[in-house]
């Protein structure tokens, strides 16, 4: 397990905002989550302020097209200064598109692929057109399968899908987890969640954790405090 797991996710379009907090921060969480919400709000530009602080940056643009437009997408982003630490797509975009993306990638940052989104239940999936033989843990796990198959450093999952995905592609395979929230909050709009220990206890590799880090009166402290109840073991 990493030092420290969590990557705090900075989901907002306020840039002075995002900037102050990722300075907070970089001494407290282990990398910063940049969305689609700020990087359309704020650009390249946006994302050199936030990187400048010195946190490693998770680029979470969820790429999701064919797979030439993909390649060309992940070639731009590689041309970033400093270079996103991880940066992500849609395993559903298939095969192809993640090996395109892979080779354009080329070793240069971290490359996972988002399964089922932690908002999604399994109405939410069979309504979308899954396959309603299939809940939304075994399409994750055909999905992360797919992502190791098509040469993908990991996925981002679910805590609820962690379980299987481990059993079938084992540790060497990165576990990004959304839908962390800690015993005492809300659920807000998130439907398969767990708490960071939980999660960890599962096979997380990296926590992603938000509005309890981003919108508590003291962002540093509350990372601590998270941070502490993974080490209370």
């Amino acid at each position: 397990m990493p030092a420290n797991p969590i990557c705090v996710a900075i989901d907002t379009p306020d840039l002075e905002k995002a900037v102050a907090l990722a300075r907070a921060l970089k001494l407290h969480v282990g990398w910063a989550k940049i969305g689609m919400e700020f990087f359309y709000a704020h650009g390249l530009a946006g994302y050199t302020r936030v990187a400048e602080t010195g946190l490693p940056i998770f680029l979470d643009l969820k790429l999701h097209d064919i797979p030439n437009t993909v390649a060309s997408a992940m070639t731009a982003l590689m041309r970033i200064t400093p270079t996103p630490a991880i940066v992500n797509l849609h395993a559903t975009g298939g095969l192809d598109m993640m090996k395109a993306a892979a080779d354009a990638v080329d070793g240069r940052a971290k490359l996972i692929a988002v399964t089922i989104l932690t908002s999604l239940s399994d109405d939410d999936i069979w309504a979308a057109g899954f396959e309603t033989a299939k809940t939304t843990e075994a399409h994750a796990r055909a999905l992360a399968a797919l992502a190791k198959r098509a040469g993908l450093d990991g996925v981002v999952c679910s805590p609820h899908d962690l379980a299987g995905i481990r059993h079938d592609l084992g540790r060497d395979f990165l576990a990004l987890v959304p839908g962390i929230r800690p015993a005492d909050a809300a659920v807000q709009d998130q439907k398969r969640v767990a708490t960071p220990a939980a999660a960890l206890e599962a096979g997380a590799d990296i926590l992603v954790i938000g509005r309890a880090i981003t919108g508590a009166k003291d962002p540093a402290r509350a990372a601590q405090d998270i941070l502490g109840t993974l080490h209370a073991g």
